[in-house]
């Protein structure tokens, strides 16, 4: 099937087209690499608040049009306020934590420990989600965390307040993906966008007020790249998760590293360690393992009950 054909439509009314959906989750990364790229080089020479208003700044019509495409303003109506301020206020944290790591860290290095969040997003799953994981996911779990350790060093090359800086950001993006998860039961994707953009619109407005800065002529064009690859980043993700599955389509995530090892190299002469490399390998390998193992047990779980004398999927 060719990636110009929107496939047949399953019973969840989404699209199987699997070329269709790898080809726009590859899109995906290489436009939030490219606003990443924009983020550090911006962070050198301007506040957060005033990074994060205009990096934010198309976000919300994006969300309006993305409501109006799929049924009208109505889609942003929510009663969950609480819910959407948790989770604005973990998005500041997290971009908070990123932009600090972004700035003092080669990009790549960055990126590597944001790998993390998988992890996190595992062991975390287990006490706010109440989600069983069998021991298989835990070592892997363990070995990723492993992975790591090797890339923050603690011997002391490595470690320091940025790196910790990008493993808190990976934290939090863990706990915003379960706090999302927790808010998809009610509420739309345009209306998940909208509310934690104009929450971020305005703080990072507030905030900037006391520290602007006039921008130059080449960052006013980085300022406004950071706004238009924010923005297609968001419309390309949900395009292709419209299209292909999340076991299909999440691995793909980690082609983010691939990306930052070229901007890092043609902006700022950076290349990553060995040790970040190794430390990146073990990290998604043992992800990767997550994901598959999750995967069985989620189609395991829509089977019939298995005959007597068939083990568990994740012991």
């Amino acid at each position: 099937m060719n990636a110009g054909s929107k496939g047949p439509v399953g019973h969840d009314g989404l699209a199987n087209a699997p070329l269709r959906g790898v080809l726009l989750m590859v899109a995906t990364v290489a436009a939030f690499s490219a606003q990443d790229a924009s983020l550090k080089w911006l962070s050198a020479g301007y506040s957060f608040w005033q990074i994060m208003f205009f990096g934010r700044a198309l976000a919300v019509p994006l969300a309006l049009a993305l409501a109006m495409r799929s049924g009208g303003l109505r889609q942003i109506k929510s009663r969950r306020i609480l819910g959407h301020g948790t989770r604005a206020i973990l998005m500041i944290v997290t971009m908070l934590c990123f932009v600090y790591a972004l700035k003092h860290l080669p990009i790549a290095d960055t990126i590597a420990i944001g790998f993390a969040a998988p992890l996190f997003m595992t062991a975390l799953s287990v006490i706010l989600l109440k989600e069983k994981v069998g021991p298989r996911r835990w070592a892997a779990v363990l070995i990723g965390f492993g992975g790591v350790t090797i890339i923050l060093q603690p011997s002391g090359a490595g470690f320091g307040l940025a790196a910790l800086s990008a493993l808190g950001s990976a934290l939090t993006y863990a706990l915003l993906f379960i706090t999302s998860r927790k808010l998809t039961a009610t509420e739309s994707g345009p209306c998940l966008i909208f509310w934690n953009s104009f929450a971020m619109l305005v703080c990072a407005g507030i905030g900037m007020l006391w520290d602007f800065r006039l921008p130059t002529d080449i960052d006013i064009w980085v300022f406004v790249a950071t706004a238009i690859f924010g923005a297609l980043g968001q419309l390309l993700m949900t395009e292709a998760f419209r299209y292909g599955e999340v076991s299909l389509l999440a691995p793909i995530e980690y082609s983010a590293l691939i990306w930052a090892t070229l901007y890092g190299w043609l902006i700022w002469s950076e290349l990553p360690s060995l040790t970040v490399i190794a430390g990146a390998a073990i990290i998604i390998a043992s992800s990767g393992y997550i994901l598959h193992r999750e995967t069985r047990v989620k189609k395991a779980a829509a089977l019939p009950v298995p005959v007597a004398g068939a083990g568990p999927i994740d012991s």
